[in-house]
């Protein structure tokens, strides 16, 4: 197994209702599963090729529940990566030289039937974590665009935090609303001012890496 870290911003994207019930070990919202997923990644490397820098997106959708399976997914790499950052990228986000159960990319990976062929595009991504706000641009795959949740009385922004201590995808995360328009292959027609959350990973070959 090739050792492998990155410490990357992730600005995520599904069609449940805000907090996500798969958070919560609960049924998706509506019964399916879509998501769209941009990730920048600030520093890591897999082997002895430097990951720093680059940026990714992905998109995901099952039929019923992730745990269900039979789900596609589609990963796009950032274009300006070397062959190498291209490879060593796709194993993360692909669940590979990874321990089982160990990141949400091998969970992913595992429940999903239909691979799209991995797209090299500019992947643009804005994020503050803290403000609640992003935007992912995928050239001619999808556009996300996440803002805070509003109080439907005075409007105003509301803030809340999802934090799971044993989770394989993040320990903190901040809840936001967001909205993905796709033009690729995988079309999620559903995420409208749907769950969005943005947070920091720090992931290994072994899954989070508690700091």
């Amino acid at each position: 197994m090739t050792p492998w870290e990155i410490h990357a911003i992730e600005v995520s994207n599904c069609n449940c209702a805000y907090g996500c019930p798969c958070q919560f070990n609960a049924l998706p919202t509506y019964g399916t599963c879509e998501a769209a997923v941009g990730y920048k990644i600030e520093k890591g490397f897999y082997g002895d090729v430097s990951l720093d820098g680059l940026t990714a997106g992905f998109m995901a959708k099952w039929p019923g529940p992730i745990h269900e399976g039979n789900g596609e997914s589609q990963i796009i790499i950032d274009v300006n990566a070397s062959p190498e950052q291209r490879e060593g990228l796709e194993k993360i986000l692909s669940g590979e030289d990874t321990e089982d159960m160990a990141t949400i990319c091998w969970v992913i990976n595992a429940m999903t039937s239909t691979h799209h062929e991995t797209l090299y595009k500019p992947v643009s991504i804005e994020a503050d974590i803290n403000g609640r706000t992003g935007r992912v641009v995928v050239d001619e795959v999808f556009e996300l665009n996440v803002e805070p949740i509003k109080n439907p009385v005075s409007g105003e922004s509301h803030r809340a935090r999802i934090d799971i201590p044993q989770g394989f995808e993040y320990t903190i995360a901040e809840m936001a609303s967001g909205t993905a328009k796709t033009q690729g292959t995988i079309k999620l027609p559903n995420n409208t001012g749907t769950h969005s959350h943005l947070c920091e990973l720090h992931w290994n070959n072994s899954g989070i890496i508690q700091s």
